[in-house]
C-alpha cells in the first residue's frame, strides 16, 4: 500500500483537470495551515489544494527527552461550493527518545495514521453573526504499526471567524473528539482554539493564538494548551508560505515547536 503522502499526491494528479476548469478566478489562496483553529471558508467547486510543510517538536522533562519531526499535509477537494473533501496526514514521523539517566537512545521511524474528513461552509459573515463552518474527520489505523492509532477516531469541529477593523480578524474552533489509550480505550476528549489575525500587507499576515487541542482527564492523557505566534506570505495568488513557533503551556505539551509550510491550489 503507498504511504499517505504518496496518496495525497497521486490523488492530486488526478484531480487536476478539475482544478484546471476552475482556474479562472481571481481569488488568493486561503489556507488551514499552520495553526490549530481552522478556516471556516472551502477551496471551491472543482479546485485541489495540497497544504504541506515540516514540524519539528521537543519534549524534556526529568525522564524522557523526545524530539518529533513531521511532515503535515492536507489534500483538500472542493465538491461543491460550499463542501470540500479533506485528506490528512502527519506523514512522515521520525521520533527520537533519549534516558537523560541511562543515556539509551531509541529511534521511531514511520509513517502516521490517515484522516479522511468533509468541510461545510455555512454561511458569510453578516453584520455581527461570523462566518461559519462545520468540519468532520475520522482518524483511520492507517499508520506504521508503531505509529498506528486504535479503531477509526472521529471528530466534529465548529469554526467561526470575524472580519474586524484594522486588518484585524478573529477565529475560534471549538470541538470534540473520541480517542484511545495505547490500551485501546476508547475516551472522550473537547477541542478549543483562538486565533487572532493581523494583515500587515496584501501579501503578509500573522497570527497569534492560545489553543487546547485535546482537552481531557488526565487518566486519558491529560489537557494539552499552547499558545503559538506565527507569518503567512502569499508568494503568489494560489503559492502560500507559512512558519510559526509553538510554546507548551504545560508538561503534556511540546515544551517547543517550530514548523515551516508550503500550500498551493492546483
Amino acid at each position: 500500500m503507498p504511504s499517505p503522502s504518496k496518496l495525497a499526491l497521486l490523488l492530486a494528479t488526478l484531480c487536476l483537470p478539475f482544478a484546471a476548469a476552475a482556474a479562472g478566478g481571481d481569488d488568493a489562496i486561503s489556507t488551514d495551515r499552520p495553526n490549530v483553529a481552522e478556516s471556516s471558508q472551502v477551496i471551491g467547486k472543482g479546485r485541489v489544494q495540497l497544504e504541506t510543510g515540516l514540524q519539528w517538536d521537543r519534549r524534556r522533562d526529568e525522564t524522557l527527552h523526545e524530539r518529533t519531526l513531521t511532515t503535515p499535509s492536507l489534500l483538500r477537494i472542493g465538491l461543491s461550493d460550499s463542501t470540500e473533501l479533506r485528506i490528512e496526514t502527519d506523514g512522515r514521523s521520525v521520533i527520537h527518545d533519549a534516558d537523560p539517566a541511562s543515556g539509551l537512545h531509541t529511534v521511531t521511524a514511520g509513517y502516521a495514521d490517515t484522516a479522511l474528513g468533509l468541510k461545510w461552509h455555512l454561511q458569510d459573515q453578516q453584520d455581527n453573526a461570523p462566518s461559519l463552518g462545520v468540519l468532520l474527520h475520522a482518524d483511520l489505523p492507517s499508520g506504521s504499526r508503531a505509529l498506528r492509532g486504535h479503531g477509526v477516531r472521529p471528530s466534529l469541529r465548529l469554526s467561526a471567524e470575524w472580519e474586524l477593523a484594522n486588518g484585524l480578524s478573529l477565529g475560534l474552533m471549538p470541538g470534540v473528539a473520541l480517542g484511545s489509550d495505547d490500551d485501546g480505550a476508547r475516551y472522550g476528549y473537547g477541542i478549543l482554539a483562538a486565533a487572532m489575525g493581523k494583515e500587515f500587507s496584501e501579501r503578509l499576515h500573522g497570527f497569534v493564538e492560545l489553543a487546547a487541542p485535546q482537552i481531557a482527564p488526565a487518566s486519558h492523557g491529560g489537557t494539552q494548551v499552547l499558545a503559538d505566534t506565527g507569518l503567512t506570505y502569499l508568494i503568489s495568488k494560489d503559492v502560500q508560505a507559512d512558519a510559526m513557533v509553538v510554546r507548551g503551556l504545560n508538561r503534556r505539551t511540546p515544551e517547543l515547536s517550530l514548523a515551516f509550510g508550503l500550500s498551493f491550489r492546483l
